[in-house]
């Protein structure tokens, strides 16, 4: 990864599947729940346009659709990047 570029937040996505439980005793099934996102993030090289996504954990800051995210990406392969 030797380039940086930045690219837009397109879709946030709320894990719902996948439940982290915040408090060791509970009143409710949601009561301290915790949910992980993935957000695509769409960012343009050289005319291209690319898309790559990422992870973000329970309890994480989640980026709102429409923010801008700096993104490293490899000059040989602008489809394989690292969202920063």
């Amino acid at each position: 990864m030797d380039k940086e570029t930045i690219g837009t937040v397109r879709s946030v996505a709320k894990q719902w599947w996948f439940k982290v439980n915040t408090r060791p005793m509970r009143m409710g099934a949601l009561d301290g729940a915790a949910f992980p996102h993935i957000i695509k993030v769409q960012y343009v090289v050289d005319g291209s346009t690319y898309t790559k996504r990422k992870w973000i954990g329970a309890g994480k800051a989640v980026p709102a659709v429409g923010s801008r995210l700096p993104v490293l990406y490899c000059s040989g392969k602008p489809g394989k990047a690292k969202i920063l």
